[in-house]
């Protein structure tokens, strides 16, 4: 059986995104090469990227029109990989999901998600987008998080776990980064 993991950059104060501009320009502050080499391992059994509504636009904003001559040799890497994978965008407002190899999933994400596990595959990943996180918590769908914490506090946002989340995890692997930033792994328990 396929697992739902959670692929998430956060702040050392617990938030996945600030809310402001794309939510994640914070991420740049400790981001280094040795990371972005190690992100290849972090998402090496992938094979479907997840995005609800707000990430995806970002993404595919960003990401469909890449690499570029300026990219860099991971940047040009990333692109191929994330322009060449399955990709699901969850939205209730969405019409349409125009970049190449992905699908729009508007409501019974239970179901959906249920019988995607249960088909053929690797690992389905969602990226970022934490209010769908919060929705797949709240179905007890996640079975694993992939957390980078970054060595820096914005004091507000939108938190990886809403409040009143209780889940008992079990760490799998961990590394820490010259730039301050520090991988965790973790399975629910």
């Amino acid at each position: 059986m396929r697992k739902i993991v959670a692929f998430e950059h956060l702040t050392l104060d617990g938030f996945a995104s600030s809310g402001q501009g794309s939510g994640f320009e914070w991420t740049h502050r400790a981001y280094s090469e040795e990371l972005a080499e190690y992100t290849t391992h972090i998402q090496a059994d992938f094979d479907t990227a997840v995005y609800g509504r707000e990430t995806y636009l970002g993404m595919y904003g960003y990401w469909s029109n890449q690499p570029t001559e300026e990219s860099s040799a991971h940047e040009r890497a990333h692109a191929e990989w994330v322009n060449a994978v399955d990709k699901i965008v969850c939205s209730t407002t969405l019409k349409s999901a125009e970049w190449n190899n992905t699908r729009l999933i508007t409501g019974k994400l239970a179901e959906e998600f249920s019988k995607l596990k249960s088909e053929p595959g690797d690992t389905i990943a969602i990226y970022a987008s934490p209010k769908l996180v919060h929705s797949f918590l709240e179905l007890g769908l996640i079975d694993e998080f992939r957390l980078v914490v970054h060595p820096v506090v914005i004091g507000s946002g939108t938190p990886l776990f809403p409040e009143k989340t209780a889940l008992d995890l079990q760490l799998t692997e961990s590394k820490s980064f010259d730039s301050g930033a520090v991988y965790l792994r973790y399975r629910t328990a």
